[in-house]
């Protein structure tokens, strides 16, 4: 299963028996609904998990007769959810304070009295239309909404949710509005308000890997620097060497620079601190790069 399916499904195992909290995740869903109107309900999802969770919260809070159609292909991915009686419609569709007349739905606040009661709607909004990126793959999570002033209303509401800090963005897609975050922080708070805390410990889990990898190859990068730079040192100071040596000035010099000469030629891959502590006596490392850079100088004296 995908990431985001795995997180409906744990979604989907919540076990409130508040019926006030029930109530306000079952009318999310019914905002998502194709049809939500007094004389039809149709609720269509490509999740078996979001399915199963609109029928039990449906029969556990009114009691309808429902009409439930299964994907018959596999070409076919969508469940379908439907309401066979007209007056269960109407009396499911008053109770949350909407008129036909409305022009397109709107989140009617009522429905929503308290913390519990918004943790519960925006985790039946992101049942119905909400997807969650793999955190291997990416930080990514969206909700699909068919209006925009839904997505505005379910956008505002979310940004209003005390202690969350979650600003999600809107664009429109295909004809579609889609409000999503990007932010791993954002998405991680946003699945822990509505419940999953496994999805949620996945992506932080996820993230922290990622700052470990980055760590570990910079300082990989670092150290491949740092020898690329030392061999390159190394090839001038040895080359400077092999002229003094080769014009008969290397045997004319000190006994200090022809010890590090000498112990530069045989230990190319040497770091200067390293060779400091080879020299007798030993010496820092600033002294051992005034002795190269000495013995560079000279063989630059007949240049």
């Amino acid at each position: 299963m995908s990431f985001a399916t795995d997180t409906k499904k744990e979604l989907c195992m919540n076990s409130s028996t508040d019926v006030e909290v029930l109530r306000s995740e079952f009318y999310a869903m019914l905002l998502l609904c194709r049809d939500f109107t007094s004389e039809k309900i149709v609720f269509k999802t490509e999740n078996k998990y979001t399915a199963n969770r609109f029928v039990s919260l449906c029969s556990m809070l009114f009691a309808p007769i429902i009409e439930r159609t299964q994907p018959l292909t596999k070409s076919s991915k969508a469940y379908t959810v439907r309401l066979i009686d007209s007056s269960d419609c109407k009396r499911i569709f008053d109770f949350y304070g909407h008129d036909d007349r409305e022009i397109s739905l709107r989140v009617n606040r009522a429905n929503i009295s308290d913390y519990e009661c918004e943790r519960a709607f925006v985790r039946g909004i992101f049942l119905s239309c909400g997807s969650v990126t793999d955190p291997d793959k990416g930080y990514h999570l969206e909700l699909c909404l068919s209006h925009k002033s839904l997505c505005t209303d379910v956008c505002k509401l979310i940004s209003e949710i005390e202690d969350l800090a979650v600003n999600m963005k809107m664009l429109n897609r295909n004809g579609s509005y889609i409000a999503y975050v990007k932010d791993s922080e954002q998405i991680t708070d946003l699945l822990t308000l509505m419940g999953a805390q496994n999805s949620a410990m996945s992506v932080m889990g996820a993230k922290a890997l990622k700052q470990i990898r980055n760590t570990v190859n910079r300082r990989a990068n670092s150290e491949i620097a740092n020898l690329e730079k030392v061999a390159c040192a190394s090839a001038t100071q040895i080359k400077a060497i092999k002229k003094l040596e080769k014009s008969g000035k290397l045997l004319t010099l000190s006994d200090e620079l022809k010890e590090v000469a000498k112990l530069r030629v045989e230990y190319p891959e040497l770091s200067l601190r390293d060779m400091g502590e080879m020299l007798t006596p030993p010496i820092s490392r600033s002294g051992v790069n005034h002795r190269l850079s000495k013995l560079i100088e000279l063989s630059k004296e007949d240049d």
